[in-house]
């Protein structure tokens, strides 16, 4: 019966999530499910949700209600909801969120189809969170641009900081099997740029194996005929070492970019996040890398306005930053959820004031962006070409130093590019986020 109904999928929240979705469509594909990018000609939506925070959270419940309109202006007959939604708040999810048909959580997916025939035969709302056996080892079907992909190496986390859900949600840390993660990215086809992926990267294998292989499964991928660069997201600083700058440096296929998510700078309120290290590490580990990979590119995030921080202790971070010279930065306003330590603490900070921190630092951080990138005007650049931006009439890419939607770009001019190929780009002109240049036959 299922086969024979048109599916839509909707994926919401952080990278890791979007591999969720796509191995979940890889199974509708498996049992021959047709897909539609159009809601009002679905009779089956399925809701990838994130719960990382309160706004999240909103953005699922907003965008659940919003299909939920399609079952009186299209063809919709049931919505599905998954991911880290449900899995976490389906006590208080299941009865008021009517419109929801049938909820599944991180590890149910292999489930759906089980859930929704139950669904239609009873004509009723099914809770099936917890009911899977976390068998989620379908193949893929891409959501990205087809010249790069995300692998995720693990799900969950231990480090327990004690501002985030994510061990509550997504459990312990689990990382998968090397052989498994080897055939899914050699499966990906022809990728320019494969994007490693966890909630923390760096301590790939010390659950599985009794030892970190993070470096191990770099180099095996970078093996690899079909994969041409890689380049690695959420790498923590305190178990980055010796070995992995190594591989960074020596190793041709590693993008000479990292993203270390460093999220404060002041040692008391490192201590109160509970994560490892402090500013001194932070910048002795900096400059290792500076010192090791002379061209490389770092990239971190920062929460401002935790519980107890003073201004002295935000201006400190301000001072760090200039320090630090990230390549870019993202910054966040500390987002109280429920169920964690710091949610508890005392010293909570008013809103206004962890907003007005947030655009201070980004006012930090765009000038010390604005000279990194200033410094390739008049230098030949190698950039990916991601395809055609028609709101500026050119081409668009990226550099080493640039991930895909959370950093910037490089718009250029050329007589052709394809979509995943590599081109010399001459750099003529720079603002604080991207850069703009042509190829050198470009006006011959």
């Amino acid at each position: 019966m299922l086969e024979n109904k048109l599916f839509g999928v909707i994926s919401l929240g952080c990278d890791k999530n979007r591999v969720d979705s796509e191995k979940l469509i890889g199974l509708l594909k498996e049992r021959k499910c047709a897909l539609t990018d159009d809601l009002s000609k679905a009779q089956i939506v399925i809701v990838n949700t994130c719960a990382f925070l309160e706004s999240a959270r909103k953005e699922s419940i907003e965008t659940i209600l919003e299909c939920a309109g399609y079952k009186k202006s299209g063809k919709l007959e049931k919505i599905v909801v998954t991911g880290c939604l449900p899995q976490k708040f389906i006590g208080e999810l299941f009865d008021p969120l009517t419109e929801a048909d049938v909820f599944l959580g991180i590890r149910d997916y292999e489930k759906i189809f089980e859930a929704l025939e139950k669904s239609y035969e009873r004509n009723e709302r099914e809770n099936y969170v917890g009911k899977g056996s976390d068998g989620f080892r379908f193949g893929r079907v891409l959501t990205t641009e087809p010249h790069y992909a995300y692998l995720k190496i693990a799900d969950g986390c231990y480090n327990h900081c004690t501002y985030c859900l994510i061990p509550k949600i997504r459990g312990r840390y689990v990382s998968y099997p090397m052989e498994d993660l080897l055939k899914e990215a050699e499966e990906l086809g022809d990728v320019s740029e494969l994007i490693v992926v966890a909630q923390d990267t760096t301590r790939y294998g010390e659950d599985l194996y009794g030892e970190n292989r993070f470096v191990n499964l770099l180099s095996e991928l970078s093996k690899l005929d079909n994969i041409r660069k890689i380049r690695l997201l959420y790498c923590y600083p305190d178990v980055i070492g010796e070995e992995l700058i190594a591989e960074i440096r020596d190793n041709d296929k590693i993008l000479k970019y990292i993203d270390i998510p460093l999220q404060h700078s002041e040692n008391r309120i490192l201590k109160l996040m509970n994560r490892k290290g402090g500013r001194e590490s932070y910048l002795a580990l900096l400059k290792k890398l500076r010192e090791e990979i002379p061209q490389i590119a770092v990239r971190s995030t920062f929460i401002s306005g935790f519980p107890g921080e003073t201004e002295e202790e935000f201006e400190g971070m301000k001072v760090f930053l200039k320090e630090a010279k990230f390549a870019n930065c993202g910054f966040f306003a500390y987002s109280r959820e429920p169920d964690t330590a710091a949610a508890r603490m005392s010293g909570q900070v008013h809103s206004s004031t962890k907003r007005r921190r947030v655009r201070e630092l980004y006012e930090v951080q765009r000038e010390i962006s604005g000279k990194f990138l200033s410094s390739f005007v008049g230098k030949s650049l190698e950039v990916l070409c991601d395809g055609i931006d028609y709101d500026k009439n050119c081409f668009v890419g990226r550099a080493y130093f640039s991930a895909p939607e959370i950093d910037g770009k490089v718009y250029f001019n050329a007589r052709e590019a394809s979509q995943g190929e590599t081109y010399q780009i001459k750099i003529n002109r720079a603002d604080s986020y991207d850069l703009y240049g042509e190829t050198e036959d470009y006006r011959l």
